[in-house]
């Protein structure tokens, strides 16, 4: 007898802030990325469908995104911000 079958796993990307088109609220939205894997003998073998949504944290409404989308979102949220501690600092005599 083969055992054969789908599991879907969910993986958090990021947090970010954005307006929802929902409820209109500037709130942290998660970005998460769902798979779903063939498995064998309750062993995942490899992704079958792969998806990409946003979920708002204050009404809790999702989004699905298409991958560039998620990727640009998620570079954008690793990208290193301007800390003002780090900038040089000139001093006039």
């Amino acid at each position: 007898m083969i055992i054969f079958g789908t599991r879907g796993y969910v993986y958090q990307l990021a947090m970010l802030t954005l307006v929802c088109g929902n409820c209109g609220n500037p709130s942290a939205h998660s970005l998460r990325k769902y798979v779903t894997k063939f498995t064998l003998f309750f062993v995942p073998l490899f992704p079958i469908s792969t998806k990409y949504r946003t979920q708002c944290t204050f009404c809790g409404m999702e989004h699905q995104l298409p991958k560039e989308q998620a990727e640009g979102m998620l570079a954008t949220a690793a990208a290193p911000q301007g800390n003002p501690a780090q900038q040089p600092h000139h001093h006039q005599g």
